[in-house]
């Protein structure tokens, strides 16, 4: 993936495969090609089922059966991993991580194992026992066609939801494609108030036109203040105590309620169930962020990959594309594979989109140079709009300076000091054009006399 194409949070250092299941003539096997970490999700993002590291195969590959709504036909005994979607179509979405550097075998991987195809009942998994029951009828086994594959690599196109009336136009497509009982009750309910109903014509008047274009753009305003400002001062989501670093799935787990179980002695431990909704941060997350999966909230080193988000510099201030940053990741970084920084757009959400076009840093080489190392075993990655004096192209990531931005580091397979917190970030600071920490702006100091001043009186 590069920053032509306008995805949720994509990152440029895995190679991503992703389509479309149609479940509405019946079940479908994935015969899934292993080194993979992915997920399912329904038409509404609800999860389905993980696959690859995080789900049953463990990246060993093996089949999967997707079953749909309306299916009530025989099922296999065993040989397959099989998951039940409330909506007609789910999203398949994986990716494959590099090879000494170079994408190919991960691909070649892919290219030759990866098939999908409708599931044959009487077929593969189910003993002639079975079929003595009357329950299926003995079948060979089906004729599985070539997978066609579609290069998307360097193509733009545009995935990110609309933020006007058009919103609520893509909500009213998918009611009517799916279930009815495909959504949550309340929500539907929500939605019900409004017109959109399974079943029923969407025909809002004019009135009703301009309150739901103003209500996108109020829904727009609130998902940008949730992530921006609300983690400003949301304990929950920070990683270390008074540390920028967080993600709101710590709050309430993958499913936004519960926050992910404790690890130990190779153990999960859970908490006990809330029983609320963490509204603020599912809105947040799903702002920002897409595919919902336990996999990528899990208290546990090697497997899958963790997220720390960054919206703030060490002074509490987003970050400003015109201006130069710096972070400082102490030597032994917690990342079994690899790690990186991306950036991303604060409009868009998408990769930031500068001559760079992969907006990247990190330990692997491809598809730009890898970070270098102090001395000291430390590394420092660079932020801002020209290229640091001294710092070396895999050091430094260019930015907009009519934009702002926001990052996100990942640890592909972490390892314990990211979970026992031994091992810790620096905060992005900002740096004047010598390359020092800025002591802050004229305003900030003044404003900082005041507040002393008040104090005082």
């Amino acid at each position: 993936m590069d920053s032509n194409s306008l995805f949720l949070t994509a990152n440029a250092d895995t190679v991503y495969y992703l389509t479309a299941l149609d479940l509405s003539h019946g079940p479908v096997v994935i015969e899934q090609p292993s080194n993979a970490v992915g997920t399912i999700n329904d038409m509404w993002f609800s999860w389905i089922i993980d696959i690859g590291g995080p789900g049953p195969d463990r990246g060993l590959g093996g089949k999967y059966l997707i079953v749909g709504p309306g299916y009530d036909g025989p099922l296999p005994e065993g040989g397959y991993f099989i998951a039940h979607s409330k909506t007609n179509l789910a999203l398949y979405a994986a990716r494959a991580y590099l090879v000494d550097n170079d994408p190919k075998p991960a691909i070649d991987n892919v290219k030759q194992n990866l098939k999908i195809y409708p599931y044959q009942p009487g077929s593969f998994g189910t003993s002639i026992a079975q079929a003595l029951e009357g329950t299926v009828r003995i079948a060979g086994e089906p004729k599985i066609p070539e997978t066609k594959f579609i290069e998307a690599s360097h193509l733009s196109f545009n995935t990110i939801p609309p933020s006007d009336f058009g919103f609520f136009e893509m909500i009213n497509e998918n009611v009517q494609n799916e279930p009815a009982t495909s959504y949550d009750v309340e929500l539907a309910g929500q939605l019900a108030a409004i017109g959109i109903v399974h079943g029923k014509d969407f025909k809002p008047g004019d009135r009703m036109k301009k309150i739901l274009s103003e209500a996108a753009a109020f829904g727009q305003a609130t998902g940008r203040s949730l992530n921006w400002r609300y983690a400003m001062k949301h304990s929950d989501w920070a990683y270390y105590e008074g540390s920028k670093w967080g993600s709101m799935l710590w709050e309430g787990g993958a499913f936004f309620e519960t926050p992910p179980p404790a690890f130990k002695d190779g153990m999960f431990k859970p908490y006990p169930p809330t029983g609320a909704r963490t509204l603020d941060s599912r809105a947040a997350f799903y702002y920002g962020y897409t595919l919902d999966s336990p996999g990528m909230i899990m208290r546990i080193p090697g497997v899958g990959s963790q997220y720390l988000m960054g919206f703030l510099d060490a002074d509490g201030n987003p970050f400003d594309g015109d201006k130069t940053y710096k972070v400082t990741l102490p030597k032994d970084i917690p990342a079994e594979a690899f790690w990186s920084f991306t950036l991303y757009d604060n409009q868009t959400r998408s990769m930031l989109q500068t001559p760079q076009k992969y907006p990247r840093a990190g330990s692997q080489s491809y598809p730009s140079p890898a970070a270098e190392a102090d001395g000291d075993g430390s590394t420092t990655v660079y932020f801002g709009p020209e290229q640091p004096d001294g710092v070396k192209r895999g050091n430094w990531i260019q930015t907009d300076p009519k934009k702002g931005w926001f990052t996100i580091l990942r640890l592909y397979s972490p390892l314990p000091s990211f979970f026992d917190k031994s091992w810790r970030p620096g905060e992005i600071e900002l740096v004047d054009a010598g390359g020092e920490k800025a002591g802050g702006t004229m305003i900030q100091k003044i404003e900082k006399k005041i507040e002393e001043r008040m104090d005082k009186n």
